[in-house]
């Protein structure tokens, strides 16, 4: 079968890799299974004539309702939804995109959400809950081999120091965009590395938005303590969460951060924002910590760093809670699971796929 999968493919994001790791899982099922950027095309117009290029396309599916979702409109194949996050927790407070993803959603044969409160806010905007299935994300991380601490902390600005296995380097990692906030921590941090000097943030993330990147870039120059890494790939990233003492994450909204249960696989405790997509994942102070200011941040922090049962708890729980409910090989059997047939969307007697 050859299926279209629509996306926001911004590289080294969670979209993206959460696009390739699904289509892989879709193609292992034997289908044909093209990844395109949702970014390419203007109109559901544009959309419909692409699914109408030979061989034709038998269906679709889209991670995002509104930014991806709005351009299946047209089509006239059967698609499926993946929830992004932002299109359920923000865009659906904007009438005019709320009502477009109310004419996605009652079109498409299935959704995905990540969490069950993400499911809840879906179906208390938009309905139709009958049809999302909840299928949290599957995780795997691999550590680049290569992979050298202090060539990343001197490229990142840190000082080189004799003493740099002393140092305690919070790794914030994020797209560099207005919805994860990665400024949000800047002025308590730095007043905390004024007083601890050892203690210091880096900032790591591709660059999404200009504007705010060059804001980011002018101000981590000027503060104390907090740095601005160059974007790596998956695998260094990975072992520079590895050797960092906590992952942080500070966004305004998230669907389910695919970088927060990466650190937990990774044995790295969390940081988080509270915020309702980061608490259906994280667990106060069973596998990780969450705070609502920044103040409050460098509070937990302070109390993982002084007490070792609290932080080898939040490191093991991590851990577990990862293995035992983001497995990938269950996220693999999900979608290569046909949905059931829908009556209101009864154009072909055929299921997506399978």
């Amino acid at each position: 079968m050859k299926l279209l999968f629509l996306a926001c493919l911004s590289p080294k994001t969670g979209n993206c890799t959460t696009a390739e790791r699904i289509r892989a899982h879709i193609e292992s099922a034997g289908h044909t299974c093209e990844l395109r950027d949702a970014a390419d095309f203007k109109s559901s117009t544009d959309m419909a004539n692409l699914l109408k290029q030979m061989p034709p396309f038998e269906g679709a599916i889209a991670i995002h309702l509104f930014k991806a979702g709005r351009l299946l409109l047209d089509i006239q194949v059967p698609y499926g939804i993946i929830f992004g996050g932002t299109d359920i927790n923000e865009d659906v407070k904007v009438e005019q995109k709320r009502l477009i993803m109310e004419q996605v959603l009652l079109k498409a044969r299935f959704a995905v959400a990540f969490t069950n409160k993400l499911r809840e806010e879906a179906t208390f905007w938009l309905a139709q809950s009958g049809i999302i299935y909840i299928q949290p994300q599957g995780i795997s991380t691999e550590v680049a081999e290569s992979f050298c601490w202090k060539e990343f902390l001197t490229s990142s600005g840190v000082a080189e120091r004799s003493a740099e296995e002393d140092l305690r380097v919070f790794l914030l990692v994020c797209g560099l965009r207005r919805v994860k906030d990665p400024l949000y921590l800047l002025e308590a941090f730095s007043e905390w590395h004024r007083q601890d000097p050892l203690t210091v943030l880096v900032i790591i993330g591709p660059k999404i938005d200009p504007v705010l990147t060059e804001e980011v870039e002018a101000v981590t120059k000027r503060s104390a303590g907090v740095f601005l890494a160059q974007g790596r790939s998956q695998e260094q990233l990975h072992a520079a969460m590895r050797r960092s003492v906590a992952v942080v994450n500070t966004s305004i909204s998230e669907g389910m951060s695919a970088a927060i249960l990466e650190a937990m696989d990774l044995g790295v405790p969390v940081i988080a924002r509270n915020i309702p997509g980061n608490a259906a994942v994280v667990q106060h102070e069973v596998t990780g910590l969450l705070f609502s200011s920044p103040q409050e941040f460098v509070l937990q922090s302070k109390r993982l760093l002084g007490d070792g049962n609290l932080r080898e708890g939040v490191r093991r729980n991590g851990k577990i809670y990862v293995k035992e409910h983001h497995s990938v090989v269950q996220e693999r059997e999900t979608y290569q699971r046909p949905p059931k047939p829908r009556i209101v969307y009864n154009r072909s007697t055929d299921i997506m796929w399978g």
